[in-house]
C-alpha cells in the first residue's frame, strides 16, 4: 500500500481502528510499530465525532483477522485523516482533536463554569489532546510551543480529580475540607515559573478555595511555607526542587498519597544542579504505576499509584529517557498528536546528510524538537553588525518594529549591566533581570516591564525560562544561541497564544555560518535585514526550504 502521510503524522505498523483502548491489549500497538493515536484510541468518546460506526466497526472486523488482505479493511471518510507507514493504514479521527468548548473534553460542570467565568471557553489544540488523554489515567509528556496553554493542559485534569471543582467525592473523600493528603505536585525550576503556575490555579479555583493551593518556591520564607502547610493542609503544592526536597527531608511535607507528580520545563530539570533534589522528589512523591508492592510491609504498599505529566516546549532524547524511567508506557502528547514514547529510537531519525550515528541522530531529535516548539506567527530575521555595535543596533531595531516590549538576550550575566547602561544613554528604558538579583528585585523588575514602564529587558535565557509576557512582541539576541532548543525557548517568549512576533539575531560576519545552521536545522527562513530610515530592510532574499513544519 502506498504510504499516504498527513500533516506531522507518521504512522508505522499493523492496521488497527481503535474505540476502546481498554480492549486492546498493550502488545497490539505499544510494540515494535510506530502509531499515532486518537483521542477514541485512548478510550475519549466526544459528541462531536462523526465518523460512521458501522464503518469504522467493519474497519475493526476486518483488520483483526491476519487472513484478510489489508486492501479490504478501508473504510475512510472525508473527515477522517488516513496515514499509512511501511505495512498498513491506521484511521485518525481527527475532529476529536478540534473541541470547540471544554464541555466536549469530559470536565466537571463546576469546573467548566469557572473556565468560563475567568474567560476561557475554547481550548487551544494541545489542550484538546492532553485533557482528554490525561483523565485516562495516562502518563504523559507534553510538548507544545512556548504559549501554546501547556499549563491549563495538565492543571484542569488535576482539578477535575482534586479539589472542591471535581465532579464527584472519590469513596471515602468526603469534603474537601477534611482531607489532609497532598494530592498534587507540580514542580518548576525557576521561583517566576512557580509562582505563574500558582496564579494560574488561584484564578482558576477563586478566592475562597485559593489556600488549596501552596508555593514552596526557594527564596521565599521556608518557615512561613511549613507553617502554611500545616495550617492549610493544601492539597496541591507547586515549587521550585530545592525547596521541596528541603522540606520534605524535614519531614513536613508527607507526599507518599500524592496521585498527581508534574515536571513542568522537564529539560532544566534534568540538570545537574537539580539532580539530588529531583532524586528525592521522584523517590517521595507516590509511585511510579508499574512499582510492585513489597508486601503490606513493604515500604511502597501504602503508597499511591502517581500519574506523572512531563511538560516542555522541547523534547530532546534525555526526556524521552527520563520519561521512560520514571513513567508507565507514557505517551508523547502534542497539538492534534500521540504518539507512544516507547516507539521514539535514539537510532531511528537521521540527519539532513542521510548520515545515521548515535550522536547525529540525537542532535537531529532535538532540531525537530525545536520545530514543533516555535510559536507558528513569528517572524524570523538575522541583522550582521559588530560586536561593539550590537547596542545601538538593538536600539535601532525596536524603533524600526515600533516595538513596546522588548527581551534581549545574552548569554553572560557580567554584560547585562553594561547593556543596560548603553540603552539607557541612547533614551531607552532598560532593566537587567539575572539570578543574581534578589527576589524583590527580580518581582519589582518583572513587575514594571508588565507595566510597560520598562521597553526593554536584557536577561540570560535560564532568567527567562517561563517568564509569561503576553504583550512581548520582539525577542532579540545579542548573543548567539547555543542551539536549536536554546533558540526555540529564547523564541517563545513572544508570539505567544497565536499573536504575532519578531525575532531578530545580532551576529558578526564571522557568525553568519551558525544562523544559516539554525536555519537548515528549524526548516524556516531566517533572511538577513537591515534596519535603515526607521525600516527592517530584508537584504537577502528568501531561500526555498524544505517544508519541515506543518
Amino acid at each position: 500500500m502506498p504510504a499516504l502521510i498527513s500533516s506531522r503524522l507518521l504512522i508505522f505498523g499493523e492496521s488497527l481502528s481503535f474505540h476502546k483502548f481498554s480492549n486492546v491489549s498493550r502488545n497490539a500497538w505499544f510494540g515494535r510499530s510506530v502509531c499515532s493515536l486518537s483521542l477514541g484510541s485512548l478510550g475519549f468518546r466526544s459528541d462531536i465525532e462523526t465518523v460512521d460506526k458501522k464503518e469504522t466497526n467493519e474497519v475493526t472486523r476486518l483488520s483483526s483477522f491476519k487472513g484478510v488482505p489489508k486492501s479490504k479493511a478501508k473504510v475512510v471518510r472525508s473527515n477522517v485523516i488516513k496515514a499509512a507507514g511501511a505495512h498498513s493504514s491506521l484511521e485518525i479521527e481527527s475532529t476529536l482533536f478540534n473541541a470547540k468548548s471544554f464541555s466536549e473534553l469530559g470536565l466537571p460542570p463546576l469546573l467548566i463554569e469557572r473556565l468560563e467565568s475567568q474567560g476561557f471557553r475554547t481550548p487551544t489544540d494541545v489542550q484538546s489532546t492532553a485533557i482528554p488523554t490525561i483523565l485516562k489515567d495516562h502518563d504523559v509528556v507534553i510538548q507544545s510551543y512556548t504559549g501554546s496553554g501547556k499549563t491549563l493542559a495538565y492543571l484542569l485534569p488535576i482539578l477535575s480529580e482534586v479539589g472542591p471543582l471535581k465532579e464527584r467525592p472519590s469513596d471515602g473523600d468526603g469534603e474537601y475540607g477534611k482531607r489532609t493528603d497532598i494530592e498534587a505536585v507540580i514542580v518548576a525550576p525557576s521561583r517566576e515559573l512557580g509562582m505563574q503556575i500558582v496564579r494560574e490555579f488561584e484564578k482558576i479555583l477563586g478566592p475562597a478555595n485559593k489556600k488549596m493551593v501552596q508555593q514552596l518556591v526557594g527564596g521565599a520564607n521556608r518557615s512561613r511555607q511549613e507553617e502554611a502547610l500545616k495550617k492549610n493542609k493544601p492539597a496541591i503544592v507547586v515549587g521550585t526542587p530545592g525547596r521541596i526536597a528541603e522540606i520534605s527531608a524535614a519531614g513536613k511535607l508527607h507526599t507518599h498519597g500524592c496521585r498527581f507528580l508534574v515536571l513542568d520545563e522537564v529539560d532544566q530539570l534534568l540538570s545537574f544542579n537539580f539532580r539530588e533534589d529531583m532524586h528525592r522528589i521522584l523517590e517521595h512523591v507516590g509511585r511510579k504505576s508499574s512499582a510492585e508492592s513489597h508486601g503490606p510491609k513493604g515500604s511502597l504498599a501504602k503508597r499511591a499509584e502517581r500519574q506523572t505529566i512531563l511538560v516542555s516546549a522541547t523534547v530532546p532524547f534525555s526526556v524521552i529517557r527520563a520519561a521512560s524511567s520514571w513513567g508507565r508506557d507514557p505517551l508523547l502528547v502534542q497539538a492534534k498528536n500521540v504518539i507512544p514514547l516507547d516507539s521514539i529510537s535514539p537510532s531511528g531519525p537521521t540527519t539532513l546528510s542521510g548520515h545515521s550515528t548515535s550522536t547525529n541522530s540525537t542532535s537531529n531529535l532535538q532540531g525537530h524538537s525545536a520545530i514543533e516548539s516555535l510559536p507558528p506567527s513569528l517572524k524570523h530575521y538575522y541583522c550582521v553588525t559588530k560586536l561593539q555595535h550590537k547596542v545601538d543596533a538593538l536600539r535601532r531595531c525596536v524603533h524600526a518594529l515600533d516595538a513596546k516590549s522588548v527581551i534581549a538576550f545574552m548569554n553572560h550575566t557580567k554584560q547585562l549591566k553594561d547593556t543596560v547602561f548603553k540603552l539607557e544613554a541612547r533614551g531607552m528604558t532598560a532593566s537587567e533581570l539575572h539570578g543574581d538579583l534578589g527576589k524583590l528585585g527580580r518581582a519589582t523588575t518583572m513587575k514594571k516591564f508588565k507595566k510597560g514602564e520598562v521597553r526593554i529587558l536584557v536577561t540570560n535565557e535560564l532568567s527567562a525560562r517561563g517568564l509569561d509576557v503576553a504583550e512581548c512582541d520582539l525577542v532579540v539576541n545579542l548573543d548567539l544561541p547555543t542551539d536549536t532548543i536554546h533558540y526555540a525557548h529564547r523564541a517563545g517568549r513572544t508570539g505567544r497564544l497565536g499573536r504575532k512576533g519578531t525575532v531578530v539575531t545580532m551576529c558578526e560576519e564571522s557568525e553568519v555560518f551558525v544562523v544559516r545552521k539554525l536555519q537548515k536545522q528549524l526548516g524556516i527562513p531566517i533572511p538577513a535585514c537591515e534596519f535603515t530610515e526607521g525600516k527592517l530592510v530584508i537584504t537577502e532574499e528568501e531561500k526555498a526550504l524544505p517544508a519541515l513544519r506543518a
